[in-house]
């Protein structure tokens, strides 16, 4: 992701439970909505396109969606800091 792409990234929704972070962000630049997932018990890091129209639901069943959406797994120095 360049420098310009991830400046256009907007947090839409943000949520913490039990040590899962899970986001939504847009790109105003690209239009596409993502969800991205964050496991600090296991360190794990997920990032998947989703369709707008199914944005809210991916947010509140991310683990539905990442299992039959394109994941990209994160490495913790490629999470963008949002906050």
């Amino acid at each position: 992701m360049s420098a310009t792409a991830s400046n256009n990234r907007r947090e839409l929704a943000h949520r913490e439970n039990d040590g899962i972070d899970v986001t939504l962000f847009w790109n105003e630049g690209t239009s596409r909505v993502t969800i991205q997932v964050l496991d600090s018990r296991s360190g794990e890091a997920l990032e998947f396109e989703v369709d707008g129209r199914a944005a809210l639901d991916a947010f509140n069943h991310p683990y539905t969606y990442a299992a039959t959406q394109r994941v990209r797994s994160l490495t913790p120095s490629s999470v963008p800091a949002t906050r």
